[in-house]
């Protein structure tokens, strides 16, 4: 008995510490303790080394891109079988390098074209003759050959360069180049549209918080990161998810880099979906499922994992869908502390402080693992009677009885006896 109500009390005292705590929310940030300049350098050289952070290697970093890149690619054509996408996808300064070649490159050749076949039916012999008809009127040169070929695919139309109906030729040559320079318009400015238009610098608007904290919420062992946007324009439809990256063995023996593994923060309850007008804590619950169920506090510090959070939706003024990354490594997932309240009630409206996004304060959480909370909790919640001194008792009391029951039994044989030996007597 006194087993249990030792492990009852100690469970107790460790809920009533945070219960005190969720229930008053000092606004004010707690730093830790830190030790003066001359006690660090007083330090053991390799008590500093431990408590040196150990730089991990990001898989995406906190700005969102991925720390990924890709080598030995044998099978380039596949680059130019999606040549829009690959456009799109190069830096601005080459894609305005392209931009301009493609253009004059079409200019220059059909320009090249247009004097070939002046040159070849003698328009160039006969420049002044009133009497001949050329086939591009006032065209003298491979300039005004150029000149032509740009107010023919540019559809200017100046006036003083014009193609006769006596070059059967020259008119074919008139349509395909039609044909040829819409699809080239069509092409460089839908690509130079796409890129001017993407969400990438949408996305650039909308941040994480520099930190993610694990402490108690609701009795609960969470583990939460903030979420904000910049703009009065929301993001519709906005989605939340988390990934947890740290490599893995499996019982097999194989090796599995960078695995990833899936991180609820509210897909099966509809938390996932955000409404994000003000900044958002998003809370994952350590629970049986969750990655981080056997991790404690001490263990955290020595992992190495990162925590990958993408955000997504569409842009309410453009329709396009917008994404944006950024990742957790251990040293940045600080156990016991919360983020500071950043929402405040004006006269009629909220004002949201951004000065303290990132700002978080320091709490009362245990730095047990959510299996040993757990653990303790059930062990805290079974009756008396299965302390050990009440199982001694009930075991006692199980043996008086048989002991009983044996007496009883044996009186009555003995009695049984005695009857049958005076019925012989008679």
């Amino acid at each position: 008995m006194a087993v249990a109500i030792s492990k009852r009390s100690e469970w107790s005292n460790v809920l009533e510490g945070d219960s005190m705590e969720q229930d008053v929310e000092s606004p004010v940030t707690i730093h830790p303790s830190k030790l003066p300049k001359q006690a660090r350098e007083d330090l053991p050289k390799h008590l500093s080394k431990e408590g040196a952070k150990r730089k991990i290697q990001r898989y995406v970093r906190k700005d969102g891109k991925c720390n990924v890149h890709h080598g030995n690619v044998r099978e380039t054509y596949r680059y130019l079988t999606d040549i829009f996408t690959t456009l799109v996808d190069l830096k601005w300064r080459f894609n305005l390098l392209i931009f301009v070649l493609v253009y004059t490159v079409t200019w220059l050749f059909f320009g090249f074209i247009w004097w070939l076949i002046a040159y070849i039916r003698g328009d160039m012999e006969h420049i002044g003759d009133k009497k001949w008809t050329p086939c591009v009127s006032n065209l003298n040169g491979f300039v005004s050959a150029f000149l032509f070929s740009i107010e023919t695919e540019t559809t200017i139309g100046y006036g003083y360069r014009v193609i006769t109906d006596k070059c059967p030729e020259g008119i074919i040559l008139l349509l395909v180049q039609s044909v040829l320079g819409s699809i080239v318009n069509a092409f460089m400015v839908g690509c130079m549209f796409v890129k001017i238009s993407q969400p990438k610098k949408r996305a650039e608007t909308l941040v994480f918080s520099t930190n993610a904290v694990i402490s108690m919420r609701d009795g609960k062992l969470c583990l939460m990161f903030r979420v904000g946007d910049l703009r009065n324009s929301h993001i519709v439809e906005a989605s939340i998810r988390a990934k947890l990256i740290k490599s893995k063995q499996t019982k097999e023996g194989e090796f599995i880099p960078l695995n990833q593994t899936d991180i609820n923060v509210g897909y099966y309850t509809g938390d996932d979906r955000l409404f994000l007008v003000s900044p958002l804590i998003i809370s994952h619950e350590i629970n049986q499922q969750s990655p981080f169920w056997e991790i404690s506090k001490t263990q955290l510090s020595k992992e190495e994992l990162e925590i990958v959070v993408i955000l997504e939706g569409m842009v309410e003024a453009t329709g396009m869908t917008c994404q944006a990354r950024s990742s957790y490594i251990t040293s940045e997932i600080l156990w016991g502390y919360r983020f500071t309240p950043v929402l405040t009630l004006e006269d009629g409206f909220y004002e949201v402080d951004y000065n303290n996004f990132h700002e978080t304060y320091e709490t009362n959480t245990p730095s047990y693992s959510a299996k040993e909370l757990a653990e303790m909790a059930s062990r805290a919640e079974l009756p008396l009677t299965w302390s050990v001194s009440s199982q001694l008792d009930q075991h006692a009391e199980l043996e008086a009885e048989e002991e009983a029951k044996s007496h009883e039994e044996q009186a009555e044989r003995n009695g049984d006896v005695a009857n049958l030996e005076n019925e012989s007597k008679v």
